[in-house]
């Protein structure tokens, strides 16, 4: 990808193809009654794995591309999934940035051979269990505790909104737990891997969501749950940032699930525009209507340009070169707050160019509506990117 205009490689749009055609073939069909069923398909995220979706960050040691991926890829994997459905680009997002990457950053070469292999083929899934109910944005504010007994960690809390949790095929879910107190009196955060099975460990009822029907997201119980002392993740007492830096790149990758959703409003428009017949011709040669559709052209353009320059920096950082970490940090903020919310906009236009039509469950953009509205809010909010732009810009912002 060219740092100047970010324009991808013949690769990557070699390997969006196959992706498309992927994604048009084994997941546009069905999902509509996934959707209306709530229905988590586990053979297609399977058939994902094959592909070589879930590897696309990862070493080949583990199964995964190695040099033939990065960061960039997993981003146009998740766009091509998103434009055909929601549901199974958060899965992919979340299995990849949330279940794969803080293992493969943080863990030790016996957690990486222990979780990876199976993680990066697809075969199962991991994930983070951050967010509480007194928790959202306000990590700090975390009341799970964790305390060291006997060589084991006793963890007792609860999470929620924790996605790829409590599917058939989710092996593992890394937690965030108070495990001390510091000197300062702030909480010591770590990050502890507990796996599915593990008693005293629950994956409650899934969430009857407003979209993302056919994603894998549940409340986490923690009662007693005994780990091994070997299953803390990274460093005791550097949960908190680990986070951070996972968020920052999960950031982008959302921004990309957001870049797929735009896409499939313009497609959806333009078809739609071209056949509707009012008045003696096609809606789309009314300004009202065509005026919208080149705003979600413009908005598109825009979104996946900073997405794309954002997972260009990542990229450019494997080596231990390019873009420092504030200005990706800057990036990321950037491309998830204007594609994020472009997505919720691009959505709204194209169900009122669709118009009464655009209000039945029988037309795609419907659950594209319903499906947008949780971009602005998962992996940080609008509200905190804005903070953390104006923080970046040197404001003194709370």
């Amino acid at each position: 990808m060219s740092e100047s205009t970010y324009e991808l490689s013949r690769e990557h749009e070699e390997f969006r193809r196959s992706v498309r055609e992927f994604a048009e073939a084994e997941i546009g069909p069905h999902a509509a009654k996934w959707d209306r069923d709530h229905h988590f398909p586990v053979d297609v995220v399977r058939k994902m794995g094959a592909l070589g979706l879930f590897g696309l960050t990862s070493p080949e040691e583990y199964g995964g591309a190695g040099e033939h991926g990065d960061f960039t890829s997993l981003c146009v994997a998740i766009e091509e999934i998103g434009r055909v459905d929601q549901s199974l680009g958060i899965t992919l997002e979340a299995a990849v940035g949330l279940g794969i990457n803080p293992i493969l950053t943080y863990g030790t070469d016996e957690q990486r051979r222990t979780w990876l292999p199976d993680l990066v083929a697809g075969e199962r899934l991991a994930g983070f269990g951050l967010t509480e109910p007194g928790a959202g944005s306000d990590a700090g504010a975390t009341k799970t505790r964790a305390v060291l007994e006997n060589g084991e960690w006793v963890v007792n809390g609860a999470k929620q909104f924790i996605t790829n949790s409590g599917s058939e095929i989710t092996s593992v879910v890394t937690v965030t737990a108070r495990t001390g107190t510091r000197e300062n009196g702030s909480p010591e955060i770590s990050a502890i891997i507990v796996p599915s099975g593990t008693p005293g460990f629950t994956a409650e009822k899934a969430y009857d969501k407003l979209g993302w029907h056919a994603s894998d997201t549940h409340p986490l119980a923690l009662e007693d749950v005994r780990v091994p002392e070997a299953n803390l993740l990274g460093d005791r007492g550097r949960g908190y940032a680990q986070f951070l830096a996972t968020l920052d790149d999960g950031r982008v990758a959302i921004a990309a699930l957001a870049v797929g959703c735009i896409q499939a409003c313009l497609d959806l428009s333009l078809e739609y525009a071209g056949d509707r017949q009012t008045f003696g011709g096609p809606i789309g040669r009314k300004q009202g209507v065509a005026f919208q559709i080149a705003d979600l052209e413009v908005m598109l353009h825009a979104s996946r340009l900073l997405t794309y320059r954002a997972a260009a920096m990542k990229d450019s950082q494997r080596d231990g070169g390019g873009a420092s970490m504030k200005d990706f940090k800057q990036a990321a903020a950037v491309a998830k707050l204007y594609a994020t919310e472009s997505a919720v906009t691009a959505t709204r236009i194209a169900t009122q160019v669709f118009g009464g039509y655009g209000f039945m469950e029988e037309y795609p953009v419907a659950r594209f509506y319903r499906d947008a509205k949780v971009l602005e809010i998962g992996e940080g909010t609008s509200e905190v990117q804005r903070m953390l732009i104006a923080r970046g810009l040197g404001l003194p912002v709370e």
